[in-house]
């Protein structure tokens, strides 16, 4: 299955699809970009006058990237339209803000994917190479 064709599985659209393009993947994890485009919608609330990116998108992005479709990647063609996905825990640090109109890379480590549970170690950096946040995320592949 080619990156392209991971990205297509994943079970989410716009304007919550936040994964551009995985750079890599394998059994031991994945790697991705995602832009936040100024125009996405918590952008008009979060903060006023100052917008970041919240916290929870940050996380969000992190899942879909270095976990969803690390699964998707690990059970392959039996990664179907009935298959799904949950998050059962995550525990992120944030370091930095992200703003509208910045690119951020996610990196996956996996921790382990046994009885239908992923957990891996995730971190995420901006454009000139700071880490932003950073932790672990687990979710179930039912």
């Amino acid at each position: 299955m080619t990156n392209e064709q991971i990205i297509l599985k994943l079970p989410y659209t716009k304007p919550f699809l936040f994964v551009d393009e995985l750079l890599h993947i394998d059994g031991n994890g994945a790697e991705g970009t995602f832009t936040f485009d100024k125009d996405l919608d918590f952008y008009k609330g979060h903060f006023k006058d100052n917008p970041i990116t919240p916290g929870v998108i940050l996380t969000e992005t992190m899942a879909q990237i270095g976990v969803v479709s690390l699964g998707i990647y690990l059970l392959g063609e039996d990664f179907n339209s009935e298959t799904k996905v949950a998050l059962t825990s995550s525990e992120i640090e944030y370091l930095k803000p992200v703003y509208p109109n910045e690119k951020v890379t996610v990196v996956s480590e996996k921790v382990y994917f046994r009885f239908g549970k992923l957990k891996c170690r995730v971190k995420m950096s901006n454009a000139a190479d700071e880490e932003v946040c950073k932790g672990t995320i687990a979710g179930m592949i039912i």
